[in-house]
């Protein structure tokens, strides 16, 4: 596994991590069995995966749990990235004065005294350029060590734009993948002020693991794609086959293109199984031929940009 450095903190962390939204949740997925969970970040470890992102709304909180329960005597070999703003029973409070009480509930999950990133989660625009005190109550959280470095987890270029202009944040993490291009415009920005890039959606909710196709169906939070969106992925599917091969999945090449990037930290895609699991750090073994980097990037601009695919 190769790995790049995350941000001002100095780790060294590996440039595919374990995205995990998954664990304990029962809400959008038939979860996994406790100790399947815990095997399974314990077979990451092993292979060279130390990133670990998480969120107290994540399973309700199980998600925390079971990471914690997993990292318990391994923890100097993890780094820790949960957030902040949904929360565990399901609601959203972003106010500045519950920062303190949200990360020392997800310490206690995590069983650390510690975490290496807190991000708010996907705050409303207003609340992005710290106006309402949510960095200060997050430097007093470093001061005393409880967290190494805080960000922000956003969706766009302006958003991202706002806090690489007005705050000293240290991570953004952001949704970047084939289909969805637009962040890119702000890496350099980025990495000029040293702030660590996390891309999340990277297989774009499972689209780009080339398991869907014009004929799929879907329930819980990915019946959100109408008849017709599901109509251009698979038209948009069809046409990127190239960057497939015998030795390279459409994952491991959607893992790739965003790996093409030198300004992106690490990558989390969501893993339920070991076979999963192998297939993602698979993609840190190689490299997207530079013609085919630039043929998606073409892509995009000509045809996918426009076109309102949702996510």
């Amino acid at each position: 596994m190769n790995s790049r450095t995350y941000g001002r903190t100095g780790k060294p962390v590996s440039e595919i991590g374990f995205g995990g939204w998954q664990l304990g949740n029962r809400q959008d997925w038939e979860a996994m069995e406790d100790d399947a969970a815990v095997r399974l970040v314990h077979e990451a470890l092993e292979r060279g995966m130390n990133f670990f992102d998480t969120a107290p709304n994540y399973g309700l909180g199980k998600s925390e749990e079971l990471l914690g329960k997993a990292l318990a005597g391994k923890r100097r070999n993890a780094v820790i990235n949960t957030k902040f703003g949904h929360q565990a029973d399901g609601s959203s409070n972003y106010g500045a004065d519950q920062i303190r009480a949200s990360v020392e509930v997800s310490l206690q999950r995590l069983q650390t005294d510690y975490v290496d990133s807190v991000l708010i989660h996907n705050p409303p625009f207003d609340m992005l350029d710290g106006k309402h005190g949510h960095y200060e109550e997050l430097e007093k959280l470093k001061a005393e060590g409880k967290i190494l470095t805080y960000g922000v987890s956003v969706d766009s270029i302006p958003e991202m734009l706002e806090v690489i202009e007005h705050t000293n944040i240290g991570v953004l993490e952001v949704m970047f993948n084939i289909f969805y291009q637009e962040t890119a415009e702000a890496f350099k920005r980025a990495q000029d002020n040293n702030i660590a890039i996390i891309v999340k959606v990277p297989l774009d909710s499972g689209w780009l693991s080339g398991k869907y196709n014009s004929q799929s169906s879907f329930e819980g939070v990915r019946s959100r794609w109408s008849p017709e969106v599901i109509r251009k992925r698979a038209a948009l599917l069809e046409q990127i086959k190239f960057i497939t091969n015998e030795e390279t999945t459409m994952t491991m090449a959607a893992l790739r293109f965003i790996l093409a990037y030198p300004e992106v930290t690490t990558v989390i895609p969501g893993v339920r199984n070991s076979a999963q699991l192998i297939e993602n750090i698979s993609a840190s073994a190689a490299a997207m031929p530079e013609a085919h980097v630039k043929k998606l990037q073409d892509l995009w601009i000509t045809e996918i940009r426009d076109q309102k695919l949702g996510w």
